[in-house]
């Protein structure tokens, strides 16, 4: 075929129709689109922090120290965001971190007023605390934690926080904080009526050493009485008895003189 010439150019119209006859086979090839057979909604996944206020949340890295492991050692448990969070109504503080990417729970714990932060050999990036009962695993366990920040900054921040809510956990959840108004009241009226069960128990057995003593004592003057009516009647028999001896001896004596 010719080739056109364009100021003084060659131009291969049959190679430049092939390219773009292949952009459009692409360009179709792109817009293809095919309707999903099956439809699935949006879910939305609860992550259980709709009722807590978050009170810090620093990037960090976390350890455990295992103990089953021959010598014991200390283990990396994950790197990722740790929270301090506070419940609205049980004013109830936890820990909560979750590994990168993967978002598995690798710290799940309440912070309780006796908590400790101790330092990590000497660092002013990292804390050892024990817990009694973390939720990590989905079983309550006891473990021995440590954590490490980036700088000593967010270090100290978590120190200064983690002591708040061990204020917050003692003095405002009815847990830490002692009984509340309404059970201090019940647990008075409880001793209030014990003691009164006791008084009363009390009164009635002297009441009872008293209703013995009286009938006791009712009981010796009756036989006080008895004895000194029996001794009356007595008396009056001996009397009557000496009155018909003298009658009859005055009997006796008239029978004589008119005799």
């Amino acid at each position: 075929m010719p080739e056109n010439v364009l100021n003084g150019d060659h131009i291969d119209v049959k190679g430049a129709n092939c390219e773009s006859h292949d952009n459009d086979e692409e360009n179709v090839e792109n817009d293809v689109h095919f309707e999903p057979i099956i439809s699935l909604p949006l879910i939305e996944v609860s992550n259980n922090e709709e009722d807590e206020i978050e009170m810090l949340k620093l990037r960090a890295k976390l350890y455990r120290y295992d103990t089953s492991s021959n010598p014991a050692e200390w283990k990396e448990r994950g790197t990722g965001e740790v929270k301090l969070l506070r419940h609205k109504t049980k004013n109830t503080v936890r820990v909560v971190m979750r590994r990168d990417k993967t978002l598995k729970i690798c710290a799940n714990h309440f912070i309780t007023p006796w908590m400790e932060l101790k330092p990590n050999c000497g660092s002013d990036r990292a804390w050892v605390w024990s817990v009694l009962a973390d939720y990590a695993d989905e079983q309550l366990k006891s473990e021995l934690l440590a954590i490490r920040f980036a700088n000593a900054e967010n270090a100290s921040m978590w120190k200064e926080t983690f002591e708040k809510a061990k204020k917050i956990v003692g003095s405002e959840c009815e847990i830490y904080a002692g009984k509340s108004n309404s059970e201090q009241k019940h647990s008075e009226s409880d001793s209030e009526s014990s003691s009164d069960v006791s008084y009363s128990e009390s009164t009635d057995n002297e009441d009872q050493t008293r209703s013995i003593k009286r009938t006791e004592d009712y009981d010796l003057v009756s036989q006080h009485k008895d004895i000194e009516k029996k001794t009356m009647e007595e008396k009056d028999i001996v009397t009557n008895e000496e009155k018909i001896i003298n009658d009859i001896a005055k009997l006796k004596v008239k029978n004589e003189g008119e005799k």
